[in-house]
């Protein structure tokens, strides 16, 4: 492998970070305030994605009920993505399409935020995922690239999206994951104030 070829790698990366800074600043600030908001309030997170998407969703997940950089008390979030056994049964017994929706429509609430994290903002069932989260009077956080995709058309006016400018899914997870890491940021500096 040339190291032009890596070097590539890490320019474009570093170029759709750049274009991404103002473009996604608002967007994730109003994220977090809504999910600040809803733990605020006893409410819980939910997220999901499919891919390197659901590995982001975990990792969200992961960093609220663990910690992000500084000791607090566990959050109440929940990676609808990482139970083999839920999803292989939802799958094998309706279809892959309901295997999100079914787990919103079992443990959301109302008040509750639904993060789905998409690359190309067209998966089948984070659209139902969605659909199900609007009928439980949900909010919705959308991570999604490639210009939203059907998702963008789906969200409520109280929805977020936050869409990366890219369509290289391996651009947009990359700022997907440092999304999270603003997310998660932002809510410790909201609970334990600015160090």
């Amino acid at each position: 492998m040339s190291v032009e070829r890596i070097q590539q790698h890490f320019r474009e990366s570093a170029t759709v970070q750049r274009e991404a800074t103002d473009t996604l600043a608002f967007p994730i600030a109003a994220a977090i305030d809504v999910l600040f908001g809803a733990l605020a309030n006893g409410s819980r997170i939910l997220a999901c994605g499919n891919g390197g998407s659901a590995a982001n969703a975990q990792r969200l997940v992961a960093t609220l009920v663990g910690q992000f950089e500084r000791e607090r008390p566990g959050l109440p979030a929940i990676s609808l993505d990482a139970n083999a056994v839920t999803l292989t049964a939802i799958g094998n017994s309706s279809a892959f399409e309901e295997i999100y929706s079914k787990q919103v429509r079992a443990l959301g609430q109302a008040g509750d935020v639904l993060v789905v994290i998409s690359t190309s903002g067209n998966s089948v069932n984070l659209l139902a995922a969605i659909q199900e989260a609007h009928e439980r009077e949900m909010f919705v956080i959308a991570l999604t690239g490639s210009g939203g995709g059907v998702i963008s058309e789906v969200l409520a006016d109280t929805d977020i999206q936050i869409c990366v400018p890219s369509e290289r899914a391996a651009r947009i997870q990359e700022v997907h994951l440092l999304t999270i890491h603003c997310l998660c940021d932002g809510i410790d500096a909201m609970l334990l104030g600015d160090e």
